[in-house]
């Protein structure tokens, strides 16, 4: 199965979160899309709960099946809460992390950012999204890319870094210091819902 590629407001209408980070998604219409959407009233079974449970963890990293499956399976290797795990990998994702020091507005735009080569991770290339970081690595900006636009937008508007990040404005780097704490990560997910969905 392929990456999504579609409309996102679409999909955060339809699962009831905002996909972008953003919750402009929300703001106007926060119902599902389609003419039926403001009447609609489906009750779904544990098992369509589950589902739109790991969907929207799912869409709200941009993955496709396959990666998040196997970042799932990963964390089952880990010692601690298995679902918590599971986020604090994801949340450890160069592209998430590029999103959340500021360098992008969307996970996607972090998505694009790395994968045309603007990104370093002490110091060197990397062009790999899905790279996992590990604590104490530095990610910056190459040379070249300190004065793209999007770039400049981006950290004009952003204002808020997660604390387990330490940016450095002046040398636009971050220091991934630590590894977040489920407390830190989405409140509006429920990971247990995803594991007991794995489980099956």
């Amino acid at each position: 199965m392929a990456r999504y590629t579609g409309p996102i407001w679409k999909k955060s209408r339809r699962l009831g979160i905002s996909l972008s980070g953003t919750g402009k998604e929300l703001e106007r219409r926060p119902y599902a899309p389609g003419q039926h959407g403001p009447t609609q009233r489906i009750k779904l079974s544990e098992y369509g709960l589950q589902q739109q449970e790991k969907q929207k963890l799912r869409f709200m990293y941009g993955l496709n099946e396959r990666q998040f499956r196997r970042t799932f399976d990963d964390a089952a290797k880990m010692k601690g809460v298995h679902g918590a795990n599971f986020m604090i990998l994801l949340e450890s994702r160069l592209d998430n992390l590029v999103y959340r020091i500021g360098f992008a507005r969307t996970r996607r735009q972090a998505r694009q950012l790395v994968n045309h080569g603007h990104i370093t991770v002490n110091g060197k290339r990397v062009d790999i999204p899905s790279y996992r970081v590990k604590p104490g690595q530095t990610i910056g900006l190459r040379e070249k890319s300190r004065n793209l636009t999007i770039v400049k937008d981006a950290l004009d508007t952003n204002t808020f870094v997660p604390e387990y990040l330490s940016f450095d404005e002046k040398k636009l780097e971050a220091t991934f210091s630590r590894l977040p704490e489920r407390s830190e990560l989405p409140a509006e997910i429920t990971e247990a819902m995803i594991v007991e969905f794995y489980s099956k």
